[in-house]
Formats: structure tokens, C-alpha cells, sequence
């Protein structure tokens, strides 16, 4: 194994390891802390998937810790915390804690952060993260379920977490290229800090920053900071180029989504695919029970299972998302609509789904979780940042696809089958 990553979240793990695998790394996402009884995999890079984004700071900077032990004794030779390319976090963390916690465990006393994707319109610029022409805190994550975003530099958001300091890397030494990064890095960790907020706004500015951290212990950041590392291993002479890192067998059955993810992109997805396909929407505040949301969400699947994709989503805009959250408490309100979800896509494969994408990082998780899924093959790209994988564990194996609630084009949904039709 050459990398060895920890994500805080299962959508933002599939992320990491579709551009693993775009770099010729042959990769799989295992679900939860391994166990001792778990075998290392037979590749390139292994992602441990938590579901730590908005779990108490000290129980995700256990897991965390705890995955990184696996790893260690796996052999990594290089380690990556994966967040999301929106930062998400609150007041408290849980990114500046679990920071701390892998920087201490390593001994390496310097990360960089890069939450950086620019082709999904996330770009740092100055310390500050735009997505698409917006800051951060006008971009609609202000309104956040679970992780409001409220300011856009992330030296001062970062500062906020962590025991450390913070410094920046800015566009002028980026654009300078590797060398220029790697000096500027280092002046950074001689001078106390003990992380690097790096500026990117192109892949270029990605790659370069990647190759700048060949030697580093741990990197810090989205999906799009890895892109240059399958090049330095490349350089050492430690990583061949596959046949075809992202081919998985095809498992035939029904198709399905289901959604609990409210971000703007997924409601959009949800718009386009009315249109097209046959879609049930739950209604959370007018039923709070989420076994009850779950039968009337099944029964009216039952007969539709088997011919076009059957969508089941969650979603709501922002004001019906505050009224459910005023009415049960956020975290109440954030565990019904997950539990909701869950059984949903439990109920789904039961009755011969075997193809399902699930769209929302903690409803990823919370389905992962429900289906008994151990381990994910990752294959080729839907969109950039959510590949098709092979999941496996207690039940059937299923063809998976776990979307960040932000990524994916507005017909998604439908391309997403396209692409196995292939």
C-alpha cells in the first residue's frame, strides 16, 4: 500500500478514490475502522470511510486515530485526512481536532489544508473558499442542516479549531509552481505554524501543490489535492501503470436513487429528473416517523421496481428543512430523515434493487451503514468526484454510487444508469 487515507464522510471517500484511480491507482474504500481480522487489500490505496463530519470532536478524533493505526500497520507509506471541499465543520471542528490528533499520532508537526477542487467550482483564493463565483458564506452552505458555513477564510475558520497556528500559501507562490510551494511550506513550519492553508484555483495549481508534499507525512484537504500524488509515487518508481484501475463486474438487477441530501445541486437534480423518471418525495415534518416514511415510500415503489430508475428523496429547500429542525431539534430532525433513508434502501434491495445511487454524504453513510456494506471497488467516473463502485458485504453485492449532495451535473440521475449501459 501506498497511501493511506481516513475520510470524514463516505461520499467524500468515493471522491478521494475516484481520483486515485483517474491517477492509475488501484483503490478501495473499506467502511468504518478496520478490524484486526480485516486483510489489507491487494492495491495501491486504501480509504477508511468514517462517518466523523459531525459526530462529538472527541469520538471522531478516536475513530481517526484508530484508523490510522490500521493504516500504519498496513504499511502506508504516505497518509491523507480527507474533508469536503466546502470545509464543512462547525465552531468546535471536527477538522482542526482530528488535525491535531494525526499530526501528533505522525509526529510530523506540519500539514498543508487544500479543500481545493476547482472543477466542481471550488477554488481558495488568498485563504479564502469561493464555490463557484461565491463565498463560501453566500453560497448557500450558510444554510447548512448540520454544518453552516458562515465565514470563507479558512485561516481564520481553521485557526478557530485547531491548538496550533495557521498560515498561507498565497496564489502569487502557487502559481510559481512546485519548488516555490515546497519553500514556502517549509518557511512555514520553520517559523511555528503548524499548518498551510495553500491557494488553488486551477487542476495546475493542484498538481503542483501535490508534488510539493512527496515527502510529507500528511496531507489535509478535498479530493483534488490528491491529484499529483500518483505522479510522485510514479517518480520513485513504486507505482506501475494498471491495464485499468477502475474496472469492475457488472451486477445485474433494478435500479434506484435515493436522496437526503439538501444542497442546491441535488435539488436541481431532483427538478431535472421530475421530468423524466418516476420520483416519491417523504415528507418528514408532516410524518415524523421514519418507519412510517419508509412503508409509504416502499409501497409505492413496489410496482415500479424493475422498469425505469425508481427516485426516492428526502430533500427540501432551506425553509422546510428550518421548519422540520424547529419542530424536533436539528439533530433529531437531521437522524429521522437518515433512519428514513436507510430503511428506505434497505426495503429497495430487498425487492431486487441491485444498482442504487444515494445522494448526500451523512444519508451515504447512514445507508452504508444500514445495508451492511463493508467494502467498495472503485470504478470509472459518473461525474467528477463520484464513481460507479462494487460494494460488498453481508448481503448482495451491489453496484453503488455515493454522491456529495454538492457534486454531480443537474441530469445526474439519469446519467448515472447511462453510464453502466455503456
Amino acid at each position: 500500500m501506498l497511501l493511506g487515507a481516513i475520510a470524514d464522510d463516505f461520499t467524500g471517500a468515493t471522491d478521494l478514490c475516484s481520483m486515485l484511480v483517474r491517477g492509475g491507482m488501484r483503490t478501495v474504500q473499506l467502511i468504518g475502522v478496520p478490524g484486526p481480522d480485516v486483510p489489507v487489500p491487494d492495491v495501491d490505496a486504501v480509504v477508511v470511510a468514517l462517518k466523523s463530519r459531525t459526530i462529538p470532536a472527541g469520538q471522531a478524533v478516536e475513530e481517526s486515530l484508530a484508523a490510522l493505526k490500521w493504516l500504519q500497520a498496513a504499511g502506508a507509506r504516505q497518509y491523507f485526512f480527507k474533508y469536503c471541499s466546502t470545509f464543512d465543520s462547525t465552531e468546535r471542528g471536527n477538522i482542526g481536532p482530528v488535525a491535531d490528533a494525526l499530526v501528533n499520532a505522525l509526529d510530523c508537526g506540519f500539514a498543508l489544508a487544500c479543500p481545493a477542487f476547482p472543477t466542481n467550482a471550488r477554488t481558495v483564493y488568498l485563504g479564502y473558499l469561493f464555490a463557484g463565483g461565491s463565498l463560501l458564506n453566500e453560497s448557500g452552505m450558510e444554510n447548512h442542516p448540520l454544518t453552516p458555513m458562515t465565514d470563507a477564510n479558512l485561516v481564520r475558520v481553521l485557526s478557530r479549531q485547531t491548538e496550533g497556528t495557521v498560515g498561507l500559501v498565497p496564489f502569487v507562490t502557487v502559481n510559481q509552481g512546485a519548488q516555490a510551494i515546497r519553500d514556502a511550506m517549509t518557511q512555514l513550519k520553520e517559523r511555528g505554524r503548524r499548518y498551510a492553508i495553500v491557494d488553488a484555483i486551477t487542476d495546475e495549481h493542484l498538481i503542483a501543490i501535490g508534488e510539493a508534499a512527496a515527502n510529507h507525512a500528511m496531507i489535509t484537504g478535498g479530493s483534488g489535492v490528491a491529484m499529483g500524488l500518483p505522479a510522485n509515487f510514479r517518480r520513485q518508481g513504486l507505482l506501475s501503470d494498471a491495464a485499468d484501475p477502475g474496472a469492475l463486474p457488472m451486477v445485474a438487477g433494478a435500479s434506484a436513487v435515493v436522496a437526503g441530501s439538501c444542497s442546491r445541486a441535488t435539488l436541481a437534480q431532483l427538478g431535472f429528473a421530475r421530468n423524466h423518471l418516476p420520483v416519491f418525495e417523504i415528507d418528514a415534518l408532516a410524518t415524523p416517523d421514519a418507519a412510517a416514511l419508509s412503508e409509504a415510500a416502499l409501497a409505492w415503489a413496489s410496482d415500479k421496481i424493475g422498469g425505469k430508475p425508481v427516485v426516492i428523496a428526502a430533500s427540501a429547500p432551506p425553509e422546510k428543512v428550518a421548519a422540520l429542525q424547529a419542530s424536533l431539534g436539528r439533530e433529531q430532525a437531521g437522524a429521522l430523515v437518515e433512519d428514513a433513508v436507510a430503511r428506505i434502501a434497505e426495503g429497495l434491495v430487498a425487492r431486487g434493487v441491485r444498482k442504487l445511487v444515494v445522494a448526500g454524504g451523512e444519508t451515504s453513510g447512514s445507508v452504508v451503514g444500514r445495508l451492511g456494506v463493508r467494502s467498495l471497488r472503485i470504478g470509472g467516473e459518473i461525474d467528477p468526484g463520484v464513481p460507479w463502485t462494487l460494494a460488498s458485504g453481508r448481503g448482495p453485492d451491489l453496484m453503488l454510487a455515493l454522491k456529495s449532495g454538492n457534486f454531480g451535473a443537474t441530469d445526474f440521475f439519469l446519467k448515472a444508469f447511462r453510464v453502466l449501459e455503456a
